[in-house]
C-alpha cells in the first residue's frame, strides 16, 4: 500500500494562509504546490454556503481531494451531489477553467430545479458543468474511457441496499480511462459485521466494498484514515442517519450525536488498470 501523505512546511505564504481554514490540513509530498494553493483557495470560496463550510471539519475536503489526486485540468464525474451540492460547490469552481466536471443525477418525473438554477446563476463557477441523468434501467455515466476521476461520497450504501452495487461499479469502470481513479468515501460498518448484518443501516463493511470494486476490475491503490471517526459507535436504531447532518431522532439525544459528529468513514482510491 502506498504512503498516504507526508507533512511538509508550507510551500508559499498564500498557501499557508489558505490552509488556516482547515483542521490540520497537510501539504502533500510530491504534489504540485500550485494545485494545493488553488484547491485551498477554492474551498475557502465565498460562493460556498456557510452551512456547507461548517461540515469541513468532518469531511476534510482538502485532504480528501488531494488524496484522490484531482487536479484543475482533470475530467471528473461526481455521483449524486444531493440537495446541498456539498462537494459540487468545491469541484465545479476548481475545474471550471481548465478541467471538465460532470454531475450525475437520478432521473425523476418531478425534477428539483434548484441545481439548475444554482448553476445558471453563477456561470463563473458553474458555467461548464455537465449533467447526466441515470435510472435503474439505464446507468450509463458517459462515453467509455473518457473520465480521469469518478468520485462518490456516501452513495455506495444506497446502491448496495437496493442490490445494484455490482452494476454501479461496472458502469464506473466503463466510463473511466485506463489509469483512471475511482474515489470512494462511505460509512464504515463495525469490525466483524457482514453486509447482511448492516445492509439497511447505511453502514458498509470496508472489505465488502473493496471486494465488489475488485470484481468490476478495479485495483485498490491506497486507503486513507482522513475521514475516520472513532467516536462513532455504529449501533443506533435508526442507523447512520441518527448522526449529523440528518439527526433522525430530532431533539432526542441531539447534543450527544452532535458531540460524536458525522460518521466513521473509509476513504478508498481504486485505479482502472492500464492495458
Amino acid at each position: 500500500m502506498k504512503a498516504l501523505f507526508s507533512k511538509l512546511s508550507f510551500a508559499t505564504p498564500l498557501l499557508a494562509l489558505s490552509l488556516t481554514f482547515f483542521t490540520s490540513a497537510p501539504v502533500y509530498a510530491g504534489k504540485d504546490a500550485s494545485v494545493q494553493e488553488q484547491l485551498a483557495t477554492t474551498i475557502a470560496g465565498s460562493w460556498r454556503s456557510d452551512k456547507n463550510k461548517a461540515r469541513d471539519q468532518y469531511r476534510h475536503p482538502f485532504d480528501t481531494l488531494m488524496f484522490f489526486g484531482v487536479k484543475p485540468n482533470s475530467n471528473v464525474i461526481e455521483l449524486f451531489p444531493g440537495g446541498s451540492m456539498w462537494y459540487t460547490e468545491i469541484l465545479a469552481p476548481f475545474l471550471n477553467k481548465s478541467g471538465q466536471f460532470t454531475v450525475v443525477n437520478f432521473k425523476s418525473d418531478k425534477p428539483d430545479t434548484s441545481q439548475k438554477d444554482k448553476f445558471a446563476a453563477d456561470p463563473e463557477n458553474y458555467g461548464k458543468v455537465k449533467v447526466v441523468e441515470i435510472s435503474k434501467s439505464s446507468m450509463s455515466f458517459g462515453e467509455p474511457n473518457s473520465a480521469d476521476f469518478f468520485l462518490t461520497f456516501r452513495n455506495v450504501h444506497n446502491f448496495a441496499m437496493q442490490g445494484n452495487h455490482g452494476q454501479l461499479f461496472a458502469e464506473i469502470y466503463k466510463v473511466l480511462k485506463p489509469g483512471g481513479v475511482l474515489g470512494v468515501v462511505d460509512h464504515r460498518a463495525a469490525a466483524g459485521k457482514t453486509f447482511e448484518d448492516v445492509k439497511m443501516s447505511g453502514y458498509l463493511p470496508e472489505e465488502f466494498v473493496i471486494a465488489e470494486a475488485k470484481k468490476a476490475g478495479f485495483v485498490l491503490d491506497a486507503t486513507s484514515p482522513i475521514n475516520n471517526n472513532p467516536k462513532d459507535a455504529k449501533d443506533y436504531p435508526k442507523g447512520v442517519w441518527t448522526l449529523p447532518p440528518v439527526l433522525a431522532e430530532g431533539e432526542t439525544n441531539k447534543e450527544k450525536y452532535l458531540a460524536i459528529g458525522e460518521s466513521d468513514r473509509f476513504t478508498l482510491r481504486f485505479v482502472k488498470p492500464k492495458k
